[in-house]
């Protein structure tokens, strides 16, 4: 590799799962410009639904998801009533308008869930909001919960596609980031999900981890590829203790440099896709005939809070605390505080508490670091046919970016500005320059690889 780009190793950038990124969400965007956006929702459109469960009942030190960990269900039933007062409130604004083409169910751990709780909030939710007929429900398995009774219950909402915490099958690896999970263990519940007829199996895998080395994360991959998957998702570990305090349970000093992290990520990525499977943007694959391998050689997949999706709804209405919605007029965050989320929308109240409404430049930035994200590359044609003069203005940057840095990362091909192929895992340092907040910013940020 050459040493312009060995030095991009270490960079610290945004993950560009939204732009503007949460860090420069601010106040000004609260309850009632939700409403007004909500209300402001088309008769026919169709949203995304996304449920958050902000509970665990073990605590992985590798998790930067916004949870708690409890060993009472108490506060997971107590919580299910907000969620379910929250849910009544949107839906009234919503009204009939918009139909839920897909809905994620995320975490924290939302198989902790007992069944019945599982069942009725599946109710409340399509007795509230209007479903299409082919709509999509995902949602996120931690093994360890995993019962017959549960697996059904899951069948019985009727899950389309099931998203495995993987991360590492090294016991070594596992006690340093404290997630016990077997091999055999995760190979029960894949083939307990596939014999109720859920056509859809994703597995999350981590590299960067504590004492992981090249040969642990083949031997993951190796272990993984015999369940068959139809996605798989290799994200890097994102250590930010700042911003997480139980991964100081981590000691820095058995975590792999930026080097070995590379190497291991590029191993991996070559043996899956030795399996047969798809490369989807920097860190997801997936065979050929899946939709989300269609969707990227379509040119037509998106990148949000939950990474790559086929999904292609404009709006995401996001549900719980600290959950993330985004509307055709920008991003709106609710309270993070379980507490707090409470008291809220069990008054009748919307949780809403930051967010930031998109600019015509946030647009048009926005486009362009999602089209390096999902296909490295963009068209400029479509770029000045999208956004006319504030297109072309952007335009001037990319040619700045294409001539000025030595390593050339970003290339002008035809009438497309290309990523280069050595360049493509630093993806996110080239969406970083177009990134306006991104210099002037104070937030702390994960390695780029």
């Amino acid at each position: 590799m050459r040493p312009e780009l060995a030095a991009r190793l270490g960079e610290n950038v945004p993950r560009y799962t939204s732009y503007p990124t949460a860090p420069h969400f601010h106040p000004g965007v609260d309850a009632d410009v939700y409403r007004s956006w909500l209300k402001a929702l088309e008769s026919g459109d169709e949203v995304s639904l996304y449920l958050h469960i902000p509970y665990c009942d073990r605590l992985c030190w590798f998790c930067a998801c916004h949870t708690k960990q409890t060993r009472r269900y108490e506060p997971v039933a107590s919580y299910l009533r907000s969620l379910h007062a929250e849910i009544a409130t949107v839906a009234g604004l919503v009204g009939g308008k918009a139909h839920v083409r897909a809905v994620h169910f995320g975490g924290g751990s939302p198989t902790m869930l007992k069944p019945e709780d599982m069942i009725a909030l599946g109710t409340v939710l399509r007795d509230s909001f209007d479903f299409l007929a082919d709509a999509k429900i995902s949602v996120e398995i931690e093994p360890n919960d995993m019962d017959e009774a549960r697996l059904d219950t899951l069948a019985e909402i009727g899950m389309a596609r099931a998203s495995l915490g993987v991360q590492d099958f090294d016991p070594k690896v596992q006690k340093a980031i404290n997630r016990e999970q077997s091999f055999l263990q995760t190979k029960a519940v894949v083939d307990g999900i596939r014999s109720r007829g859920v056509g859809s199996v994703n597995l999350d895998l981590l590299y960067g981890l504590p004492h992981q080395t090249r040969e642990s994360v083949c031997s993951t991959v190796a272990q993984a590829l015999t369940l068959e998957p139809d996605r798989m998702a290799l994200f890097g570990y994102a250590h930010v203790p700042w911003f997480k305090k139980h991964q100081t349970m981590i000691d820095e000093a058995w975590l792999p440099g930026p080097a070995e992290r590379f190497a291991q990520w590029q191993i991996a990525a070559r043996l899956i896709m030795g399996a047969g499977y798809e490369a989807i943007g920097i860190d997801h694959f997936a065979k050929p005939d899946d939709a989300l391998a269609v969707s990227a050689r379509a040119g037509t997949i998106r990148r949000n809070f939950q990474g790559y999706t086929e999904d292609r709804c404009e709006t995401l209405i996001g549900l719980g605390p600290s959950s993330i919605s985004r509307f055709r007029q920008g991003y709106s965050q609710n309270m993070p505080s379980t507490a707090e989320y409470g008291r809220m929308v069990e008054g009748g109240h919307l949780a809403t508490v930051r967010g930031i409404a998109f600019s015509e430049d946030d647009r048009v930035r926005g486009w362009i670091i999602e089209r390096l994200m999902c296909d490295f590359g963009f068209s400029a044609a479509e770029l000045v046919e999208r956004f006319g003069e504030a297109g072309q203005k952007l335009l001037f940057q990319a040619s700045s970016i294409a001539i000025g840095d030595p390593a050339r990362p970003l290339e002008l091909q035809g009438d497309s500005y290309v990523v280069s192929a050595e360049s493509r895992p630093f993806v996110r340092s080239i969406a970083a320059k177009f990134d306006k907040y991104f210099e002037s910013g104070t937030a702390r940020h994960s390695v780029a690889v």
